[in-house]
């Protein structure tokens, strides 16, 4: 059982790594598709996680979260999200200052979404190939949903059970509009400019409260219906 949720914790750090270098890495090429040739320069458009990993967000943090039960900390636990370096991009070289500015901003988000619907269809094709396919893949998705559940898993299938858990967190998880996060670039976009002034003077220290109290609450009630609905899918094909 211990190997069994120390597996699971494994896979889900590679695929916060990976999930978090494809989200900036979407955002970088975005950016300089739209004119803004600044990331690209300085080597973002690309999936090794050296040119994205912040030490906090990338590694302390959703370290915390999966590693943290093991020693009996529990903080943070229940859903697995971080963060990366911020793609730098300079609004001024966008053509359409606030449309490209958005663009790019919403391609990180809904590159996890592409990554949500790849490992669903992998699991949909397990589904319907494998002998007693819609057996295992239930099996490994209710497993990375609950990891102390005594059930039978099969590698591939909890690999993308876990990439469809861990990239739906991080889409709803980047939506919030809290800053930094995507979500807050977009809703800055749209306010007046003395709204935005007062917005941009939101001290750092209370988006983190935010992030941690009222955003998870929010993931949760979002979350949760998702997942529902994911699983509904798999059972169904």
């Amino acid at each position: 059982m211990l190997e069994t949720r120390f597996l699971i914790a494994v896979f889900e750090f590679v695929l916060l790594l990976f999930s978090l270098s494809f989200h900036e890495c979407a955002h970088a090429w975005m950016a300089s598709r739209l004119g803004d040739q600044t990331a690209r320069l300085e080597g973002r458009i690309t999936l090794n996680p050296m040119y994205h990993v912040d030490p906090v967000g990338t590694l302390l943090f959703p370290a915390l979260i999966i590693f943290g039960p093991f020693i009996g900390f529990t903080f943070f636990s229940g859903f697995l999200v971080g963060w990366a370096k911020p793609t730098p991009v300079i609004t001024r070289n966008f053509r359409k200052i606030v449309r490209d500015d958005n663009l790019t901003t919403l391609a990180g988000p809904l590159s996890n979404v592409v990554l949500v619907l790849l490992a669903f269809s992998v699991l949909a094709i397990m589904a319907v190939a494998l002998p007693d396919g819609r057996m295992i893949v239930q099996s490994s998705f209710i497993a990375a949903l609950s990891p102390g559940a005594p059930l039978t898993i099969q590698p591939v299938a909890l690999l993308c059970s876990l990439a469809v858990l861990i990239n739906l967190s991080l889409f709803f998880f980047n939506l919030l509009p809290i800053p930094p996060l995507d979500g807050s670039r977009v809703l800055r976009n749209l306010l007046p400019y003395n709204a935005m002034q007062a917005y941009d003077r939101i001290p750092i220290w209370v988006s983190y409260l935010f992030m941690i109290f009222v955003g998870g609450f929010i993931m949760s009630i979002l979350l949760r219906p998702a997942l529902a609905l994911v699983y509904f899918a798999l059972i169904h094909i």
